[in-house]
């Protein structure tokens, strides 16, 4: 995508760092708050920057965290907070 542009990549992965960190934050609220519908949300739109990341089987556990939600469950919460760990720390390191 970026055609070996550093800035371009730089800029992308800035971006992408601040949406998450919010992103994560209104997780986290939702999932207190046991409001799966939102979480299901928000995870959806974490599946986006997993996927920009390269993080294929990430994505898979998101997407089936995704579907649990939406059907009452959270049962791959534990796993989905690991991949969030790893993109907040890869993405701090980018900056």
């Amino acid at each position: 995508m970026s055609q070996g542009d550093r800035e371009f990549e730089k800029k992308i992965l800035s971006v992408a760092s601040q949406e998450l960190k919010e992103e994560v934050k209104d997780f986290n609220i939702a999932i207190a708050q046991v409001d799966y519908h939102q979480a299901a949300q928000l995870v959806h739109k974490i599946k986006h920057k997993i996927s920009l990341l390269g993080m294929e089987k990430s994505y898979e556990i998101a997407q089936a965290f995704e579907e649990q939600l939406n059907n009452g469950s959270e049962s791959l919460l534990s796993d989905f907070r690991v991949i969030l760990e790893k993109m907040i720390t890869f993405l701090q390191e980018s900056e």
